[in-house]
């Protein structure tokens, strides 16, 4: 498995050898450390949690510094986990680097959706409109929510208006198309959840190339 923590720069395109254009996502992969190696004996479960970005000493709370003082690494500005699978060995202190990725892999992209605010039922749940015609009054409401006499009542779990977006999101087989480990930046094939800058989880696919 390959893991790495990033921030999303953007889309833009690339050309490949026979001309054609790829859209790409660019991820900036800043180095990262493992600060905590979780096993099943003490945690009940295999994992690394993973330390990255600059921050200053004073902006560390005491909790934190203790933690990553025991750990004998750097003070990182965030801690993630990633989820380690049968047989992989990794330490305290190990650094992780975009290089870890080649052009060909399959990676799972996981970040918060783009939040939407309060929308309406056409727009989060692909619902139809009324018609449009003069003076009909229902364009882009609701209408009917519930039953009759019985139960009387708008049943749970019915697709209303809400609040859409600002969600965990997970893009599954996406391609990395190209490293570069000079400016420590991943490019991958297709789109990404979140905004520029949001910060996104990239490990290798756990679902197999269909």
């Amino acid at each position: 498995m390959k893991y790495a923590l990033g921030r999303k720069v953007g889309m833009t395109q690339i050309f490949t050898e026979d001309g054609s254009t790829l859209p790409v996502t660019v991820i900036q992969v800043e180095p990262q450390v493992v600060v905590q190696r979780k096993t099943k004996e003490i945690d009940g479960y295999d994992a690394i949690q993973v330390g990255t970005g600059y921050v200053k000493e004073r902006r560390v709370n005491k909790p934190d510094k203790g933690h990553f003082d025991k750990a004998g690494v750097e003070y990182k500005k965030l801690l993630r986990e990633f989820p380690l699978a049968e047989g992989e060995d990794y330490q305290v202190g190990d650094e992780l680097t975009v290089e870890v990725f080649e052009a060909g892999d399959k990676v799972d992209v996981t970040g918060t959706s783009k939040g939407k605010g309060t929308q309406g039922m056409v727009k989060r749940h692909g619902f139809s409109k009324g018609r449009v015609s003069h003076g009909s009054k229902h364009h882009r409401t609701a209408g009917g929510m519930s039953a009759s006499a019985y139960p009387g009542r708008v049943l749970k779990g019915k697709r209303m208006m809400g609040r859409m977006g600002h969600e965990r999101v997970t893009t599954h087989n996406l391609e990395v198309v190209r490293v570069d480990g000079d400016n420590g930046l991943l490019l991958i094939k297709g789109s990404v959840p979140g905004p520029k800058k949001g910060l996104v989880r990239v490990r290798s696919t756990v679902k197999g190339v269909k």
